[in-house]
């Protein structure tokens, strides 16, 4: 029964935590260069310990580590590697420092550097949206309310508006990794220590904008700062589902907008004309997953007290993987969204023709007729079948058919981008790293 009870405790801890182990091993190099500053190392002694720790980073890197059998976490494989390589000074490297304040720093460490390479790969799809907006803003295509044929659209708005959406998904994106980038480390266990520690000291050697203040608070940040996270993430899936949506629907034969690339599409096992979406597909209901992550994060850790309890390590299970998951959607989609093919000729089904009714009453307004009476008029000669559509609009309001304003949302993306600052983390830890 011990060894079930192990089994339960520990649970996927170990291959959770090889998520962790490049930012355990940097946090590790950061407090042991202030345990030197305040006497509880010697310069000989960091020397070695440093030495030692960036061989094991070698070693993570280069997929040479692993967490043995029987040892719980990174936490205690490093330390334990350590005191193999340099006895008795291995055993030092946790003065003032618990599991506690070292797993929330090595989280936070590790979601800064995903919610970077989230942002580089939004980047990269905002990109790319706006190359297509700009590419189709003359083509024509309907717009839709209630799912019914409504007013006229264009792919320049269609592409444009989830460029947009992004735009403010990145303010969600750059809320948590302000909330994120502050230094839990000196919390310990959640109430400081009776060591002399220098917390701006591991604040400015790790770059974070500001630590966590309050000792308590720190530890109270376990969990908050993964719903955070998790909120911002579930926007951005949110924006991208529902272009996943868009393009299932609008390659459909019934609709027949746009091509998506062939080899993002599958076939049947008996129907030899079939072009299934299965990647977009598969984007959707990903996406569709990860918006459920903030409730699944809220559940765990939402009616605990202050303080530390093992609850929190399920956190893990439902929040590392995402990132993995809402890259791999982001680069599906980019992928996607530079090739697609549209459709030039939409409007010459007269299925179509209905939704320029809307212009033959502003064109009967401008020229001075009551609106009340030329939209009377309009639906008249809709009954009548006497309404002949004129297939030509010409919007020239900010953000219409005529005036997609790309350039201002890319200037509106990019000040968001700017607002992330992330030169002084990658200094700071390369600077760590290589010494």
């Amino acid at each position: 029964m011990t060894a079930e009870i192990e089994r339960f405790t520990v649970g996927h801890d170990r291959e959770l935590d090889m998520y962790l182990a490049e930012s355990d091993v940097i946090g590790s190099l950061a407090h042991t260069a202030m345990l030197q500053t305040i006497g509880l190392l010697s310069d000989a002694e960091l020397q070695a310990i440093h030495r030692e720790l960036r061989n094991i980073l070698h070693d993570i890197l280069n997929g040479h580590f692993q967490i043995e059998d029987g040892v719980e976490d990174v936490h205690s494989e490093v330390e334990l590697l350590l005191t193999r390589r340099l006895g008795d000074v291995g055993k030092k490297i946790h003065s003032g420092r618990s599991r506690n304040d070292q797993v929330l720093l090595d989280l936070k460490l590790w979601t800064r550097r995903q919610l970077r390479e989230v942002v580089e790969l939004v980047t990269e799809l905002f990109r790319g949206l706006q190359a297509q907006s700009q590419r189709y803003k003359d083509i024509l295509m309907p717009g839709y309310t209630h799912l019914q044929v409504a007013m006229p659209s264009s792919f320049g708005l269609w592409f444009g508006a989830y460029a947009e959406s992004l735009t403010d998904d990145m303010l969600f994106l750059q809320a948590a990794y302000k909330l994120v980038n502050r230094n839990p480390l000196g919390s310990a266990a959640g109430y400081g220590s009776s060591f002399p520690l220098n917390r701006e000291l591991t604040t400015d050697l790790l770059g974070f904008d500001s630590m966590d203040y309050n000792v308590v608070y720190a530890q109270m940040g376990r969990g908050k700062m993964e719903r955070n996270v998790a909120f911002a993430l579930a926007s951005l899936a949110g924006t991208v589902a529902k272009l996943a949506f868009d393009a299932c629907m609008f390659s459909s034969q019934n609709f027949g907008f746009i091509r998506l690339p062939h080899e993002c599409t599958t076939g049947s096992s008996i129907m030899p004309h079939k072009k299934n979406p299965d990647v977009f597909e598969l984007t959707r209901a990903k996406c569709n997953k990860i918006q459920a992550l903030p409730t699944q994060v809220t559940l765990i850790m939402n009616n605990l007290p202050s303080g530390y309890f093992r609850d929190l390590q399920i956190l893990k299970e439902v929040f590392l993987p995402a990132f993995d998951e809402i890259k791999d959607c982001l680069r599906m989609t980019t992928y996607i969204i530079k090739r697609i093919d549209v459709n030039p000729d939409i409007l010459t089904d007269p299925r179509y023709d209905l939704m320029f009714s809307v212009e033959e009453v502003n064109r009967l307004a401008a020229e001075g007729m009551p609106f009340r009476d030329a939209y009377k008029k309009v639906g008249l000669d809709i009954e009548a079948s006497r309404f002949t559509p004129v297939k030509t609009v010409h919007h020239t309001h900010a953000g219409s058919i005529g005036n997609l304003c790309n350039d201002r949302i890319a200037a509106l993306f990019h000040s968001v981008l700017e607002g992330f600052a992330f030169e002084k983390a990658e200094a700071a830890e390369h600077k760590l790293v290589e010494g």
